[in-house]
């Protein structure tokens, strides 16, 4: 359980900030920027929820997808070091439990005919940004992974690479399973 009794701590007033670990790192180190950027798909998917009320099932995934999100903040915060107890990781069955939900929503939609463009209903406007953040936190991710001494669990990139599919087609599902969607007409402006 986490305890916040005090928010500020003025720790970070030099610019660092602490991993998990208890490890300072320049708050422009890359890790930081990994899960900076997971916790604001998270709120970019927060913003999503507003207009999501008056379908349940749909909001629910997108719950528990939030809390995914902290469990990947989480295992991006404390690195996987030899010799050490683990911690809070994403693991594999949070990656087929969106896959699931992304076969569910799926099924329902008409076969795409060209590109979509990010629009149609506020919620699916909204879920096309989530998924651009998405897709972001993903690169950046992947990078940190690349890079030595810098481990990231498998299962937390798979986990990013699947929920901008799930945030894609979920966009769709909220654009009446793909009929509000708009879609590319290329060149049409020439």
């Amino acid at each position: 359980m986490v305890t916040l009794n005090r928010i500020y701590t003025k720790t970070g007033d030099d610019g660092t900030t602490a991993l998990g670990t208890g490890e300072r790192r320049p708050k422009y180190d890359l890790r930081i920027e990994a899960y900076g950027t997971v916790d604001e798909t998270n709120a970019a998917i927060g913003v999503v929820r507003l207009h999501t009320g008056d379908m349940p099932e749909f909001d629910a995934m997108l719950g528990r997808i939030q809390n995914d999100l902290f469990d990947l903040g989480a295992d991006l915060a404390v690195p996987e070091r030899e010799g050490k107890a683990e911690r809070l990781r994403v693991v594999a069955s949070q990656v087929e439990r969106l896959e699931r939900d992304i076969d569910a929503l799926n099924d329902k939609l008409a076969p795409l005919t060209s590109f979509v463009l990010p629009g149609g209903t506020p919620a699916a406007a909204h879920l096309h940004v989530a998924r651009t953040i998405c897709r972001r936190a993903e690169r950046v991710i992947v990078e940190l992974a690349a890079r030595p001494g810098e481990p990231v669990s498998a299962a937390g990139i798979q986990y990013m690479n699947r929920l901008s599919d799930f945030l894609f087609v979920a966009s769709r599902a909220t654009n009446g399973n793909g009929a509000g969607d708009v879609l590319w007409v290329p060149g049409q402006n020439r």
